[in-house]
């Protein structure tokens, strides 16, 4: 359910001149009002019932934040997709509300369009990396685009189809309606929108000269041009095509039918260069390493965008799916994975993780494997950025002080960020928000919150030593009724064993105890905060910005929802 929210909050942040007049949706008189969240609110819920407007719920957000400044009784709304029972948010007087929706502040503005899972045929050359290709490894269809296209679906609810189709002759098989959408990097040319509709731009570019790696003379366009007796390769009816007869005349240009074809004939010295789009170029020297190099700097300046029929109801949803993936960072992401990701070039990164703390990291008792959501999010790391990770089994005791004199290079170990330890270490950018719970027996009928834990004094509640979790118990029931384990796994134990009542925990790490120990625990209540987590790294270490980078592909391409899916929702012990 948290998913389903995150991702209906996301797909709804468009361009503000789209939302409703909220001054005139909202109830007659609409005073200011403060609001205490219920169990199942949503701001949009709470924004429709008092301002009229679900998508005015941006409106709330800032109005109770800045409220928070002045009154911390208030919440500090960070992801509105994650408020909590409890919290007081202020809702604005309808006018007020209407002016700060007006002021264009970043927020969601417009329900994304539903295609109720229709098929999208979508059309790709997978022959244009990183665009469209086929993996050498694995045999599979990747790139740019399917990602691209799969992240445009989830967001307006339709299902892509890829459907290979040469190049030549594309814009008449969009014209026809053969496919729905050609996904192939393609310019954006009022010759071409004669034929065929455009998207909004998805991405701007210029042209490059691709040369072999041992090239020495062609060192950019203008060499390119001079030395007469160097020839360039394209691909047949392109717009590189004619910016390289452009540059050197039709005599020197070879045309190929693919741009795998030209770059081949590049490679095996049948000509000289290739004059290309530089993301494709990018694509081509990360596929075949050390083999080619790009010549100078672009020399052109153009923008990408899908193309569909003309008239097609499709051209709507696609932009409006493409605003939202622009405001919430995903096309920066999917950017990153796949033409300036960093290579870390095999390198071993040793990752710590305690082996006690599922579902991140334990040992799975079936097969006694060392198992968990941080094993699976570091190998996807690792696959993106080139390093090979090396897990080592780290005690929590001391961790923060391990990272900084560098015994490790990264803990992942689902640790909260918080400013205290920023003093001794550094973090990435959260990979994930939770709330801390209270966890306790299935049988357990008392405590059924965590009002009621604190209210009930005879009840005692067990944390892991030094954890963000200790601190809050102790400020919730007093250092008297606290019961500190050097793991979470003896905490648990303890619970089970009836040693202790409760237990003040992650909700993930909560979720994970429940999946392995079925038919014991439970959560009582709903989550009580709102924290992020992040890894853990000694400070200045030059792996936090390319795990960064990892991160936000990650996210953009769906694997951290799959990974979510995995170990949070998906995951029974055998």
């Amino acid at each position: 359910m948290r998913k389903k929210l995150f991702n209906l909050l996301i797909a709804l942040t468009l361009l503000l001149a789209l939302i409703p007049s909220v001054a005139s949706a909202a109830p007659q008189g609409q005073e200011e009002t403060v609001y205490t969240v219920q169990k199942d609110d949503n701001l949009w819920v709470i924004a429709e019932k008092y301002l009229g407007n679900g998508a005015a719920y941006v409106a709330i957000v800032v109005a109770t934040n800045a409220k928070h400044e002045a009154d911390s009784s208030f919440a500090k709304i960070e992801d509105p997709s994650l408020i909590q029972p409890g919290w007081k948010v202020l809702v604005p007087g309808a006018e007020e509300a209407a002016k700060l929706v007006a002021e264009g502040l970043p927020a969601v503005v417009k329900k994304l369009p539903d295609l109720e899972g229709r098929e999208v045929v979508v059309a790709v050359e997978n022959a244009y990396p990183p665009f469209n290709f086929i993996d050498k490894a694995t045999g599979e269809a990747v790139g740019w685009d399917y990602d691209a296209w799969r992240a445009i679906c989830r967001l307006i609810n339709c299902t892509p189809v890829f459907k290979e189709t040469a190049w030549e002759g594309i814009f008449e098989a969009a014209a026809a309606g053969e496919f729905d959408v050609a996904a192939d990097g393609i310019t954006i040319k009022p010759e071409r929108e004669v034929v065929v509709a455009f998207s909004d731009p998805y991405m701007l570019y210029g042209q490059v000269v691709l040369v072999r790696a041992d090239e020495t003379e062609v060192t950019d366009k203008d060499t390119l041009v001079t030395l007469t007796e160097k020839t360039v390769g394209v691909q047949l009816a392109t717009t590189n095509e004619a910016t390289a007869i452009e540059l050197v005349g039709e005599e020197r240009v070879e045309s190929y039918d693919t741009f795998d074809m030209a770059v081949v004939a590049l490679m095996a010295g049948d000509v000289d260069a290739v004059v290309i789009d530089e993301p494709a170029a990018l694509g081509y020297i990360a596929v075949n390493p050390g083999q080619l190099k790009i010549a100078g700097e672009r020399f052109t300046s153009e923008a990408l965008g899908f193309v569909f029929q003309q008239g097609s109801d499709l051209i709507e949803p696609a932009n409006a799916a493409l605003a939202a993936m622009t405001e919430d960072g995903t096309l920066d992401g999917l950017f990153t994975k796949w033409f300036a990701k960093p290579d870390l070039g095999g390198r071993e990164v040793i990752v710590a993780v305690e082996n006690a703390y599922p579902p991140f990291n334990f040992i799975d008792k079936a097969t006694g494997e060392a198992v968990g959501w941080d094993y699976d999010a570091w190998r996807a790391i690792c696959r993106l950025i080139n390093c090979t990770p090396v897990f080592k089994e780290t005690a929590w005791e001391g961790i923060f002080e391990a990272a900084a004199a560098g015994e490790f290079d990264v803990a992942a170990d689902g640790i909260t960020i918080k400013p205290e330890r920023e003093v001794v270490v550094a973090f990435s950018d959260p990979y994930m928000l939770y709330g801390q719970v209270v966890l306790v027996r299935a049988d357990e009928t008392e405590v059924t919150d965590k009002d009621t834990l604190v209210t009930l004094t005879e009840k005692t509640v067990g944390v892991q030593l030094a954890t963000t979790n200790e601190a809050t118990a102790i400020e919730l029931v007093g250092e008297e009724r606290v019961e500190s384990y050097d793991t979470f796994d003896m905490a648990v134990v303890a619970l089970m064993a009836g040693d202790v009542d409760a237990v003040v925990i992650d909700e993930p790490a909560a979720l994970g105890y429940i999946a392995v120990n079925p038919g014991q625990l439970k959560i009582a209540g709903e989550r009580f905060t709102s924290e992020a987590l992040g890894f853990v790294f000694q400070q200045g270490s030059d792996l936090i910005e390319p795990t960064n980078a990892a991160l936000a592909a990650l996210k953009a391409d769906g694997t951290w929802d799959g990974l979510f899916t995995k170990w949070f929702i998906e995951f029974k012990p055998e």
